[in-house]
Parts: structure tokens; sequence; C-alpha cells
């Protein structure tokens, strides 16, 4: 039995990804800055039979990051899946004509240091087990940048790059590298970006192995105001 990774824990998409990963057969380790959190999400795993444990990590502490998957591999089994996807912060957002430099150091951090962290903690692992998938999701401006969000776009930018960089590079160790790009919001009655819709596409990368950049729904025309 192998483990599911998933950085970080929420009780949307989060609790959905999980539940999908679980019921297919793999343990499920929820990282979390808040481990009361991550214990009720727990719990909800648990009703339906699923094995998960949650560690409390903060992202943006490479050490707390690292030691917390690496725990996890040793109380769970090793790790086959990391998903990344955590919730870039409200400060993020300034508009491009605000942003300093310093403004971009927790962005960056956040959305492209803390992802080489992960795969520096679990590639070893993977490269045991002989396979692996590394799973990124982001909003529309990883692809589409926008103004008003200055830092996100930035570092998502560069959290792409990096993803895309890992799939040409570990194509040849059978371990998969995808980005799913949602471009609006998440929500439980969206046809393609519901939890549950979002759960099952995202299994799919890891099962399917196909291609790096993949869409939840059609990216909107900038001209209509949409984000």
């Amino acid at each position: 039995m192998t483990t599911y990774a998933l950085v970080r824990a929420g009780p949307g998409l989060g609790l959905a990804i999980a539940r999908r990963f679980g019921k297919a057969g793999h343990t499920v380790a929820l990282l979390s800055r808040d481990q009361g959190h991550l214990d009720d999400l727990v719990a909800t795993l648990d009703t339906d039979g699923i094995q998960a444990r949650g560690y409390s990590a903060d992202v943006l502490d490479p050490d707390a990051l690292t030691g917390a998957l690496h725990t996890a591999a040793e109380n769970l089994g090793p790790i086959e899946i990391v998903q990344y996807s955590p919730v870039p912060r409200a400060d993020f957002m300034k508009p491009v004509l605000q942003t300093t430099a310093a403004d971009l150091d927790a962005p960056l951090a956040f959305s492209v240091k803390a992802p080489v962290t992960c795969v520096n903690a679990v590639l070893p692992g993977m490269r045991t087990l002989g396979q692996g998938t590394l799973l990124f999701v982001n909003g529309g401006s990883a692809v589409r940048p926008k103004g008003s969000v200055a830092g996100t776009s930035i570092a998502f930018a560069g959290e792409s790059a990096y993803a895309q960089m890992l799939h040409t590079a570990l194509v040849p160790e059978n371990i998969h590298v995808a980005q799913l790009i949602v471009p609006g919001a998440i929500s439980p009655d969206s046809e393609h970006s519901s939890p549950e819709a979002l759960a099952d596409l995202l299994y799919g990368l890891h099962t399917d192995r196909k291609g790096f950049r993949h869409y939840a729904e059609p990216m909107p025309d900038p001209q209509d105001g949409a984000p």
C-alpha cells in the first residue's frame, strides 16, 4: 500500500481528493498548519474507512515541511503521490504597480520554494518505488498573468516552469508530473469545478499519466472581464 500526500489539506477539494485516493486503496497523509483542523478531516475520512493521518507543517518552513513528509512515509508507507495545492494568501494579491521586490518574497517561497522542498523530500522514495506522481493545482493566473494579483501571477508562473521542467526530466524514471489549471472558483454547484469533479479529474491524471498541463474547464476570454 502506498501513500497519497496532500499539501495543504482543506475541507473542500482537499477532503474530496483525499477521499478519492483513499477509496482507491491509498493511505492518506494530510498536511496543514492547524492540527485541530487536520484531526477533523482525519475523523471524517475514518468514517469512510480510509486510513489517514494529519501532519502539522507550514509550507513556508522547509524543515517542518520536509520532516512532515518523511514522518508520513514512515508512519503510513512510501509516498507515491503528492499533490501541492495550497491557496495563496490574500496579501499576495497586490496590483502590479503596487508590488515591490519585498512583496514577492512570500509568494515565491509559497509557490516555488515550497514545491521544490516537497519534491526533494519525496523523490528518493518514489525512485525506490520505481514510480510516482507529482500533482500541481493552480488558478488561471498561472498561465494568464493578471495584473491585479501580481504576486500570485509571478509565483504561479515560476511554479509552472518548475513543474514543467520536472515533467520532462522525470519521464524516464516513470514519475509523472501534471498540472491542473482551475480557471474559476471551486464550487459544489459547478459541473466541472466542484470538489468531487476535480477529485475525479486529479485521480485520472495520476492513473492516465498523459501530458503535463490540463484544464478543469476552458479558460474564459479576458475580454469578457472574467478573472
